[in-house]
């Protein structure tokens, strides 16, 4: 349990100027740069971090590759590695609120998520893939008895890893963690506008004992840093949760420079579904209204477009109404606040703009749709709802990533499948329905990575996360994501 005067303590606490991390220790950018960290909370700077920039991304990049050849971490036993991250898991737990406060300072997520969401779903990634480790085998050949086929399963090398800002510590578990426990070194390039919890994570990781180089962390500029990751000759792989233009950047330079291995996940524009045979129409509604509200909509299978069966659409949409307007809007480190700040003040500009386009196309607002507590200097907005939306309508096509949703009325069930798969994402979607059969057909025909039935969220460690389409080709979490950061290397053995 977790207290509002433990909360506010840590909500004091001088963060400084925070380094780049390399090489196991902390150190300044080449050019002595620095960019200042402003808290969507109240508009104001409270800390500052490095601006990395290409030199220094290499300086990470030799760190790493020279620890990855050393071997003390890539060719240790999987048991050692397992004890490490374990250890690593435990740092994460035992400073979990610490690391929730320094986050939601920076990203402006309410505390309730952000405490669970962030560092203990971190912790528990990190211990799952400690615990799987010692458990993912290599393969015998089926060969003639003169010869012995064996496929060894290897770590890639250097790893790129590069993080958004919603939910940094959670999103860079799912990849950080699979990544160490196959032996792997890393580079971390965190978002400029929330860095500073994977900088306490790479010293949470060098207190556990992680050896030197194999975790570092570049802040600076995407079009800077995260370019110089990119191209980089020495990097075997990026893994990267974003947008689809920046995701289609890493291509780029993947292919420019060594066609390293380039993964990505990059949002969506996700339908949920509810047919009128629902299983509980008003609790449908409380949990439709979380899944797009929450976090100020800054999710990326945030169900941005409800789709609702025309017989129950009106009954439907008061109970929206009801859940929605309980949702209270507040500083995002208090406990009595359901949604806190939009992360930026340039993100919050882009929400409005999608009101106001939507608005000019002819989509009715229902609540919402306006910047609020001003006051504050902060960034916030109030849960915003429209309807009579049409499937051309930019609020339909385009991911909005705050606290907007469009609503769509349907008749059939072969006009739900169309208006689902009426766009070019394909991360996540839900269906509400009581009829199995129904729910089976549909999990079948959306065209989506993760189809949730009669729930929206909550997946855990222990199935994968990604999409189709332009949602991306990376997969998260599970037993799968190992499969990432590890080679095929067959050995073909005479007998003689």
């Amino acid at each position: 349990m977790i207290s509002q005067d433990t909360i506010d303590t840590l909500r004091k606490a001088d963060v400084g100027a925070r380094h780049l991390f390399i090489d196991g220790t902390q150190v300044d950018a080449w050019s002595g740069a620095s960019l200042p960290v402003i808290s969507p909370i109240d508009g104001r700077p409270f800390a500052s971090i490095a601006d990395g920039g290409a030199a220094d991304v290499d300086r990470a990049v030799t760190s790493a590759r020279k620890a990855f050849a050393k071997g003390s971490w890539s060719r240790a036993a999987p048991a050692f590695r397992k004890k490490v991250l374990t250890k690593f898991a435990e740092l994460v737990e035992k400073h979990a609120l610490e690391l929730a406060v320094l986050g939601v300072r920076d990203n402006g997520t309410e505390i309730n998520m952000a405490y669970k969401a962030e560092p203990l779903s971190a912790a528990g990634t990190i211990r799952y893939y400690a615990e799987a480790i010692d458990k993912v085998y290599g393969e015998i050949a089926p060969t003639p008895e003169n010869v012995l086929g064996l496929i060894h399963k290897e770590p890639l090398g250097v790893v790129g890893v590069i993080v958004p800002w919603n939910f940094p510590l959670m999103i860079g578990a799912w990849k950080i963690a699979p990544a160490l426990a196959a032996g792997n070194a890393i580079v971390v390039k965190p978002p400029e506008i929330a860095s500073l919890t994977l900088l306490r994570l790479a010293e949470l990781a060098a207190e556990a004992g992680l050896p030197e180089g194999v975790f570092n962390v570049v802040t600076g500029r995407g079009s800077v840093a995260g370019e110089a990751l990119g191209l980089h000759m020495d990097v075997d792989a990026i893994a990267f949760t974003g947008s689809g233009p920046v995701g289609r950047r890493l291509l780029e330079y993947s292919a420019r420079s060594n066609l390293k291995r380039v993964f990505l996940e990059l949002g969506g524009k996700s339908p949920n579904i509810v047919f009128a045979d629902v299983p509980d129409l008003k609790q449908a509604a409380v949990v439709s209204a979380n899944g797009i509200f929450r976090n100020s909509g800054q999710v990326c299978v945030a169900g941005s477009r409800l789709l609702v069966q025309a017989s129950i659409y009106d009954r439907f949409m008061d109970e929206l109404l009801k859940a929605t307007t309980k949702l209270k809007v507040g500083d995002p480190l208090y406990l009595i606040s359901d949604i806190g700040a939009v992360s930026s003040a340039e993100q919050l500009a882009k929400n409005l703009g999608f009101v106001s386009k939507a608005m000019e196309e002819g989509a009715r607002l229902v609540t919402g749709g306006e910047r609020i507590l001003t006051e504050t200097g902060g960034s916030y907005m109030a849960p915003t709802i429209f309807e009579n939306v049409t499937e051309n309508m930019q609020l339909a096509r385009e991911e909005v990533f705050g606290p907007v949703l469009g609503v769509m009325r349907f008749d059939t069930e072969e006009e739900a499948v169309r208006l689902a798969n009426a766009t070019v994402y394909g991360l996540a979607s839900a269906v509400w329905t009581s009829n199995l059969s129904t729910a089976h057909r549909m999990v079948r025909a959306i065209n989506a990575g993760v189809v949730h039935v009669n729930t929206y969220g909550g997946a855990d460690i222990t199935v994968p996360l990604g999409g189709v389409k332009q949602s991306g080709f990376g997969r998260d979490k599970s037993l799968h994501a190992i499969e990432k950061y590890t080679d095929l290397k067959t050995a073909w053995i005479n007998l003689g």
